[in-house]
């Protein structure tokens, strides 16, 4: 009795358990439902079918696939359905286009040359009025030859501050030759080619020449780096320091340094005195020398200190030893000799061996100088 009533008791409590399960799967079942429900809801309200999850996409599926699995073995990334595949051709509607081969490329390049051979060049058209000048455009030029930006070329054309072959110029986008024509800004000639102007303070011991056949320490020790070839604009004394002109405009050049145009040159020389009064007058009356008459253009003490001088004296003349021969003769024989000027060129607090730049301004002045 007592192991029958056991077993009905386990059988009682088993029933209850799958019973228990059983409603345990109900719930399941009604949340499973609910899911269900809210995904056909969505796809309700918005009408577009739902994105498959990261997880459940398939990237093995290529053309002629089904759901179990692709049709053949390989997947539709090896046949270009993937980034950086091989493709096969190009989408159209659909459909896949089938690819060109090379033989046909090729025949269809040569019957596009064969049709454009006989045909002349096609000019296109202008993109502004005037591009049928020759020519630069003026503030390009300006612009090219430093005077500042393009727009702040463009204000000084406005400003009627440059000329053009002696005409002042006021309308925007002219255009010049810079090979022929002559621009100027407020009355100086502009250097519109490519022409280089230096000025060196030479010290002594250098010698004036760009090259020294004896290995001495000569001007083109200076330019050494330079890309355009620069020559000096006549000459110092190897003792004499102060301004010399180097360049590559060789007409400029030669006008500096011929006497027609009597470009004038200021020097400081340190002399021994006392020296009397009429100094001054005596060279401007002309120091009779081996070659002829010597005259100089102006003439003055700066500095005395005992029986030490140092005079100014000015003069247009080029020759060769020009200020010490007419000191010498004088009674006066020079300790020291610097050329402080050159026409419009000073020498300022330049220090010696250094080497610099000329302005534009600076370079007008010298082509006015000498009327270029």
């Amino acid at each position: 009795m007592r192991s029958s009533s056991g077993r009905n008791s386990s059988g009682n409590n088993g029933g209850s358990r799958g019973g228990n399960s059983g409603g345990r799967g109900g719930s399941g079942g009604g949340r499973g439902n609910y899911r269900g429900a809210g995904n056909n809801r969505d796809d309700k309200q918005g009408g577009r079918p739902k994105k498959p999850r990261p997880e459940e996409r398939r990237y093995d599926v290529g053309p002629g696939a089904t759901q179990d699995g692709p049709k053949s073995g390989r997947g539709g990334s090896a046949r270009g359905g993937a980034k950086g595949g091989p493709k096969q051709g190009q989408q159209r509607g659909g459909r896949t286009a089938p690819a060109r081969s090379r033989e046909y490329e090729t025949r269809a390049e040569e019957r596009n040359r064969e049709r454009y051979a006989g045909k002349k060049d096609v000019k296109l058209p202008k993109t502004f009025p005037g591009a049928e000048q020759e020519g630069e455009r003026l503030q390009k030029v300006l612009a090219r030859a430093g005077y500042g930006s393009r727009r702040a070329c463009e204000e000084l054309i406005e400003q009627a501050r440059v000329e053009v072959n002696g005409e002042i110029v006021l309308e925007q986008g002219k255009r010049v030759d810079p090979e022929k024509d002559e621009v100027k800004v407020d009355g100086l000639t502009v250097a519109t080619q490519s022409y280089q102007f230096f000025s060196l303070n030479k010290p002594a011991g250098v010698v004036s020449t760009m090259e020294d056949p004896e290995g001495r320490q000569c001007l083109g020790d200076y330019v050494t780096n330079r890309e355009t070839r620069l020559f000096h604009v006549g000459r110092l004394d190897t003792e004499t320091e102060g301004v010399i002109l180097l360049t590559n405009h060789g007409e400029l050049a030669h006008r500096l340094t011929h006497p027609k145009y009597g470009v004038k040159k200021t020097y400081l020389a340190a002399i021994v005195g006392p020296i009397p009064r009429d100094l001054g007058k005596r060279l401007k009356d002309g120091i009779q020398l081996e070659d002829g008459y010597a005259r100089a253009d102006h003439f003055r003490v700066v500095e005395q200190t005992g029986k030490n001088y140092l005079v100014e004296v000015t003069l247009h003349e080029g020759r060769k030893h020009i200020v010490r021969r007419m000191l010498a003769e004088a009674g006066f024989p020079v300790e020291k000799l610097v050329r402080t000027s050159f026409g419009p060129i000073t020498l300022g607090d330049q220090k010696s061996g250094w080497l610099r730049r000329l302005s534009n301004t600076e370079v007008g002045m010298l082509m006015k100088e000498v009327d270029l």
